[in-house]
């Protein structure tokens, strides 16, 4: 049964050298390919829990038979030249398809929890925006109720600037911020977490 609201994901294809290349880089590949498999399986089992239709963009290639069940998820295909299109095109899309409120949430967030989104839903109710930031300098949730173009433009994407310059995109409209949290980009976004240091001490 369709719903309102809409949960969005991006997933990288879990191939090993393409995901998760700068943890690679301290690790290893079959290291950091084990961490992002276990990050896309936290990142289901929360999603799972949120009353929302949801929707998963894949990097490279749509899978039937993996983590994310059709019965669950729609699935498609990211479209556009960098993050911000892709990012456009997948709100865009969910608007066409007369969803009120849109939420994408990135996939590599070991302290994402169901109340994050489910908060970020109710934020929508008083507010245009709703953004999750990252305590890398981007954001790992941005929540909207129309759509706006710039906010997928002019952007560093993978930079320490992208929240900063999000927020003055938004500085006419009415935003809600969550909690910062942190994703796993490097080995210092890990470093201090004992389950995912487990995870790249298993035997190849």
């Amino acid at each position: 049964m369709k719903t309102k609201n809409i949960i969005i994901t991006f997933t990288r294809n879990p191939k090993l050298g393409h995901c998760k290349t700068r943890l690679a880089k301290t690790i290893g590949d079959e290291a950091a390919l084990r961490v992002y498999r276990f990050l896309l399986a936290h990142t289901e089992s929360v999603l799972r829990q949120v009353e929302c239709d949801k929707a998963v963009y894949y990097s490279e290639a749509i899978r039937n038979n993996d983590l994310w069940e059709a019965k669950h998820y729609q699935k498609y295909l990211q479209k556009g030249s960098d993050l911000g299109f892709r990012m456009f095109n997948a709100f865009e899309t969910a608007f066409k398809a007369n969803y009120m409120k849109v939420i994408i949430v990135g996939s590599d967030l070991y302290d994402l929890k169901p109340k994050h989104i489910n908060t970020a839903f109710q934020a929508l109710d008083s507010h245009d925006a709703v953004i999750g930031p990252a305590e890398d300098g981007g954001y790992y949730l941005l929540g909207l109720k129309t759509l706006i173009p710039k906010l997928f433009k002019n952007k560093a994407w993978g930079t320490e600037t992208v929240f900063n310059d999000t927020i003055k995109d938004l500085k006419n409209h009415s935003v809600h911020l969550l909690e910062s949290l942190n994703d796993i980009d490097v080995y210092e976004d890990l470093a201090h977490n004992k389950i995912l240091k487990n995870i790249i001490a298993q035997d190849d």
